[in-house]
């Protein structure tokens, strides 16, 4: 039965690790370079010295005023090469410690870039807390390969090197044999690595899993407790967590046969030295110190080989660990800029949605959203989207912003297509306030910041004053420097939208989108709300999503979707009096009587 071969999730995130390593070759050089050198120095020129003196005891026994005179070269030879092999473990330490904060950094920004670059859809099939952890146990899988590499792999190289170099010219049969059944032991280590590749890999998935519904608990525990779901949610995790158990036990069940039968070919290889050692004077004529020095190499390769048992089970955990980053560093952009891309340049803000096509994709499944859907809009131009859920108007402004590409058709930005642009410089030109406030664990002077972080105190201060925000934050015991909480929890829903108001009054972008932007308000916010809404929309272009109709009615335009078409197109005054689908929508909820 041949070996199953090398996943290829491994082969990938050795290729990661190799990239990073490339990149600081003179460390990972003094790395190799030093750790072969102190274990030739300290594991086998000292035990080759002291061997050359056993020798030298047995064959000429030496008097006691003669001692220095026949042994100080040896005295001294065994200073030199202790001094140097300790040299070479303190370089060796050097370079590990520098070569691992090295590439942790660069490991980090790959995996930071990896996550930023997705598109939101990426997002939106996956657990926050996943992805962090993934990060993590990237950063460390690197590591603890490295040091792997380091102890014990290099040092079992270097003493199959050295054992054969001493040994062969001395007893070339007892090398032939240890060789076979050093290869033999390898052999076996290896096929039995690669069979445990696998289950390292659903271990690793399984705690990622674990991971994933913590994060998901811990960030939605208002709803957990409010709800009192505290057993549901228990439950899930614990059947997240016996997932965990139950992939381990089979990882340690298969580590442990591996270690077993790796340890009966490392009894037989200490069988035969011993053979040997009993009988190799007698048989072959080998002298006392290349006994000694067969039993020292001996024990010390064989030693070094069980070590390769604890070193691939770690190497297995640093795979199956790492697996899950490298499928998101493999993970296709689905919206990618083009090479050489330009920046988008706006200066009137007008918006042209051509012939847009749009779908979903879900598994085997095709959600169509869009098609052939057509839509102008001029410059300054404030203009409402309102419809049924589900009718596209969010998804229009997600597609504006780049956040998913289109199939077909294109937009344009004052006449620049902006697929062909960078999505970075895109995103700077249209301001984004959504329903629910994006806002970071950080003050308030750095939220409302955030679109223009090299703005003064003043005009942070004087965009809070036109979001309505300044009253509230000066009431504050540290006013501006007071930190939001994780998404801004410390913060009402309406002081949360007035800061993310401000910051897009601070950013000044000729483009603005809202969506929903004050659905979840109540009464008095969402006055204050409208308010900073209506200084932000002054000479901007403008897209408005609402539901409550209320929020669109004295817009320059109202453009009505049902199910990805415009049914209407009008100011709010000549759709009420059509009395079409906006007529309907605008009666329910307010009330009013068409005349």
């Amino acid at each position: 039965m041949s070996a199953p071969a090398m996943p290829a999730t491994t082969r990938r995130t050795l290729h990661y690790f190799w990239l990073v390593t490339r990149s600081h070759f003179g460390l990972f050089a003094g790395l190799v370079v030093s750790t072969l050198a102190y274990v030739a120095l300290l594991s086998y020129a000292n035990p080759y010295l002291m061997s050359m003196v056993v020798d030298q005891v047995s064959a000429n026994p030496v008097a006691a005023d003669e001692v220095f005179a026949a042994f100080g070269p040896f005295a001294l030879a065994l200073v030199a090469v202790n001094v140097l092999g300790q040299a070479a473990s303190k370089l060796q330490d050097y370079c590990m410690y520098r070569l691992q904060i090295a590439a942790s950094y660069d490991l980090a920004t790959m995996s930071f870039d990896a996550l930023c670059n997705q598109s939101m859809s990426f997002h939106s099939n996956r657990f926050g807390g996943t992805l962090v952890s993934q990060t993590s146990k990237f950063m460390s899988a690197y590591q603890l390969i490295l040091e792997t590499l380091s102890f014990p792999f290099l040092p079992v190289l270097c003493s199959v090197v050295f054992t054969c170099a001493a040994l062969i010219p001395r007893v070339p049969v007892y090398v032939a044999v240890l060789m076979v059944l050093l290869v033999v032991y390898a052999c076996v280590s290896y096929y039995m690595y690669k069979r445990i590749l696998g289950l390292n890999e659903k271990a690793a998935s399984a705690q990622n899993q674990l991971s994933g519904e913590l994060s998901d608990s811990v960030a939605n525990i208002l709803a957990v407790k409010t709800y009192g779901r505290e057993d549901y949610e228990r439950a899930l995790f614990d059947e997240a967590n016996r997932c965990v158990v139950e992939r381990d036990n089979r990882r340690m069940r298969a580590s442990l046969a591996r270690g077993i039968v790796t340890a009966c070919i490392a009894v037989v290889i200490m069988s035969a030295v011993t053979v040997f050692i009993i009988g190799g004077n007698a048989w072959y004529g080998i002298t006392p110190g290349t006994l000694v020095l067969m039993f020292t190499y001996t024990y010390t390769v064989t030693n070094q080989f069980n070590f390769i048992n604890n070193g691939l089970q770690k190497m297995n955990r640093a795979f199956g660990d790492a697996s899950g980053m490298t499928q998101v560093l493999d993970e296709p952009r689905l919206v990618a800029d083009l090479p050489g891309a330009p920046d988008l340049r706006v200066s009137n803000g007008e918006i042209d949605f051509r012939d847009i096509g749009f779908w979903y994709t879900d598994g085997s499944a095709t959600t169509r959203v869009f098609e052939d859907f057509n839509l102008h809009i001029a410059p300054g131009e404030r203009v409402g989207l309102v419809g049924m859920s589900g009718a596209g108007k969010t998804t229009l402004t997600k597609l504006l912003l780049r956040l998913s590409d289109i199939q077909e058709g294109s937009i344009l930005v004052d006449g620049q297509d902006i697929a062909r642009c960078t999505q970075q410089s895109l995103r700077r030109q249209i301001a984004y306030v959504p329903q629910e406030s994006l806002l970071f664990h950080r003050t308030i002077a750095e939220n409302i910041a955030y679109g223009r972080p090299n703005a003064t105190p003043e005009e942070i201060r004087e965009a809070a004053r036109l979001a309505n925000a300044l009253e509230f934050i000066e009431r504050l015991p540290e006013g501006f420097d007071t930190i939001t909480g994780e998404r801004g929890v410390k913060l009402s829903g309406g002081q949360r939208q007035r800061v993310s108001i401000a910051r897009a009054l601070l950013a000044d972008c000729p483009v603005l989108v809202l969506d929903e932007a004050t659905s979840a308000l109540d009464s008095e916010s969402e006055q204050l709300v409208q308010d900073a809404l209506s200084t932000l929309m002054r000479g901007r272009t403008c897209i408005v999503v609402a539901h409550r109709l209320s929020t669109v009615a004295s817009l320059d335009r109202i453009v009505v979707l049902d199910d990805g078409r415009i049914v209407e197109d009008g100011p709010h005054s000549e759709l009420v009096a059509q009395g079409g689908e906006y007529a309907n929508l605008w009666e329910r909820q307010t009330g009013a009587y068409l005349e």
